[in-house]
């Protein structure tokens, strides 16, 4: 199932065709927003149940296997430290592309596309949080709420994508050799 997102009309899409801008898919994780860069987002789909994969990362539910293409599924919830998820019928999956390559992000529910201006994206002040500061790329205030924009490159860095790569070939592997 491939859900669309329809963008809404807010108060940030006003005077933007002069500007530099940018789009974000903004979703939930536990109460909090977050968005991603619209030009990574490849796809947006319900839960299923994955396959999962000995010795891979606690943050890590398995891998789907999305139009021949083996994609790994990564619960932000836990990438956060907030805890683990425990899937239902309403969290969905961000098929998103990361370094040439797909990965999926397990979130709560997605809430809206997100446009604006490079000048509306503040920088995240030093704080204690669970989430790592690297990941974050600023602060976006929106309407009554704040929304945090993801740095995806350094949320999902080069050897979290190859240890993820490289157990999805195992298993790829394993299931040829089943057959």
């Amino acid at each position: 199932m491939k859900n669309e997102v329809e963008p809404q009309a807010n108060a940030t899409n006003e005077n933007l065709e002069n500007q530099d801008s940018k789009q974000f898919l903004t979703f939930k994780v536990g109460e909090e927003e977050y968005g991603i860069s619209l030009m990574t987002i490849r796809e947006i789909k319900g839960w299923s149940n994955p396959t999962q994969l000995p010795n891979s990362p606690p943050f890590m539910k398995g891998v789907i296997n999305l139009r021949g293409v083996v994609i790994p599924i990564f619960d932000l919830r836990h990438r956060f430290e907030m805890g683990t998820t425990e899937p239902n019928e309403k969290n969905v999956v961000i098929i998103i592309a990361v370094q040439e390559r797909l990965i999926g992000a397990l979130v709560d529910a997605v809430s809206d596309i997100l446009t604006v201006s490079e000048d509306q994206i503040k920088a995240a002040p030093k704080i204690d949080s669970n989430i790592d500061e690297s990941f974050i790329e600023g602060l976006i205030q929106s309407d009554e709420k704040m929304v945090v924009a993801l740095n995806i490159e350094t949320l999902f860095d080069s050897e979290t994508l190859s240890s993820a790569a490289e157990l999805a070939k195992q298993a790829e592997a394993s299931n040829e050799s089943d057959d």
